[in-house]
């Protein structure tokens, strides 16, 4: 088994097939998005498509797995894509440097067959538009709620979004997907109900100009990279057939 030997002893023979089967698409390629690529290529996933349009910027570098001082500047979907390859060599690999919204989610989602989708956009208007797309389209998915501002890694936990609680960022995108497209309920999350400082978010809507994030809120190391392991076992354990 080479390189896989100790996943191996894990899983069984139907199951490693079934992951060298599957196609994942990531969505979202930063703090969240970053460690579930990790996860996905180390199980010994056989196809994976990275979607992402933006570069590595120093203040990416506390916590994205993409961000080093070598990457300063360069596109996270093809710094995550050499390290996919350089896990496996033999992944079938497929890297869109794009960035999302209502023009082109239909288009990614109708190319190719997923086998799972992992959600990690961090921007309310194409990330509730990726999920309605994989709802209509009966795809098993994961998408990741708000890591930042939060300090505790064993308050996050997968939960129905109906069932989300104390989380402004998940509060936003139950109240879109309600209102305009009736979905109450069936979307997995990752989320954290842990109190965060308000004071700690800074609003930045005059600089985005409309089209990317209105606010920055203040992150550490680990809890993006937390959450991103959740969404990576969740697509894993989806596709070997492992019950919530």
């Amino acid at each position: 088994m080479g390189w896989q030997q100790r996943t191996a002893l894990l899983l069984d023979d139907d199951q490693l097939q079934k992951l060298q089967n599957a196609h994942v698409l990531i969505i979202g390629l930063g703090g969240v998005g970053g460690y579930a690529v990790e996860q996905v290529a180390r199980a010994g996933v056989g196809k994976i498509t990275l979607v992402d349009g933006d570069v590595v910027e120093q203040s990416n570098r506390n916590r994205q797995l993409a961000a080093l001082v070598s990457t300063d500047n360069q596109p996270k979907a093809q710094v995550l894509g050499n390290r996919v390859k350089d896990i496996n060599p033999d992944v079938d690999l497929t890297i869109k440097e794009i960035f999302l919204d209502e023009s082109n989610i239909d288009t990614l989602l109708d190319e190719s067959t997923y086998d799972f989708v992992i959600e990690c956009i961090d921007t309310l208007t194409p990330k509730v538009f990726v999920i309605k797309g994989c709802v209509d389209r009966k795809l098993k998915f994961v998408s990741a709620m708000g890591a930042g501002g939060r300090l505790d890694p064993s308050q996050a936990q997968m939960a129905d979004i109906s069932e989300t609680y104390n989380c402004f960022f998940s509060r936003k995108v139950r109240k879109r997907l309600r209102q305009e497209f009736k979905i109450n309920k069936g979307v997995r999350v990752v989320f954290s109900p842990e109190d965060i400082d308000k004071s700690k978010v800074h609003d930045t809507s005059k600089d985005a100009g409309g089209k990317f994030k209105r606010s920055v809120i203040g992150t550490i190391s680990f809890m993006p990279a937390v959450f991103g392991l959740y969404c990576g076992a969740e697509a894993v354990r989806g596709i070997i057939g492992l019950k919530k």
